[in-house]
């Protein structure tokens, strides 16, 4: 493990040229919850998988929230200003001009808040279960940007209008986006993995 800008992270070093891939755990997970995947589907990638500083009853997250689905907005700001850093030092560092984000949940959440004011950081983005509880702000910088959202139909965190508005604001905003949907909840089911897989390797 490694230290850096207070954050705690894995880190496998990749292939010179290959994608550097970033992933965010989910509410409760670690830095190792993805850290394997993505080199099982791209072979030779650069991967950083950050630990989530927040505790909440013991469980790890990227920013605090008052209540399920009720964000501490001010924190989330905060605490999106500090990772954009973070991940605009080691995109620098490395040096990849292929730039993946793959998070679950309270990690596709704090991804997406960095993309909606950093958009240049990311050229692919997967998003699994993300909650967007509010409207962003138009963001041109993400046409073109390569977009996944996978969700659960009856996922009681992620209501599926809200996972089906931000599917269309991404739209709007003229990214390449796609979506895959399982009749499920919460839980990261096999169709997802299938499409991340494919998203991920184009």
């Amino acid at each position: 493990m490694t230290e850096l800008q207070n954050y705690t992270f894995a880190e496998t070093k990749g292939e010179p040229g290959a994608p550097l891939v970033f992933t965010f755990h989910g509410t409760g997970g670690s830095e190792r919850q993805f850290h394997d995947f993505p080199r099982q589907v791209l072979p030779g990638a650069h991967v950083i998988s950050v630990r989530g500083d927040v505790s909440e009853m013991g469980a790890l997250r990227y920013f605090r929230r008052k209540a399920e689905g009720i964000y501490d907005m001010e924190d989330l700001a905060t605490r999106t200003t500090r990772m954009a850093g973070f991940i605009a030092a080691h995109k620098a560092r490395v040096g990849a001009d292929r730039v993946i984000g793959l998070g679950y949940s309270n990690g596709a959440n704090i991804m997406a808040s960095v993309a909606f004011r950093h958009p240049e950081l990311f050229t692919d983005m997967a998003l699994l279960h993300a909650l967007i509880p509010w409207t962003p702000d138009p963001q041109p910088g993400l046409k073109g940007t390569r977009v996944l959202i996978t969700a659960g139909q009856r996922d009681p965190i992620c209501p599926a209008p809200q996972t089906q508005e931000l599917i269309d604001w991404f739209d709007a905003q003229e990214s390449e986006v796609s979506a895959q949907w399982h009749p499920g909840g919460h839980e990261i089911a096999q169709p997802e993995i299938d499409a991340l897989a494919r998203f991920m390797a184009g």
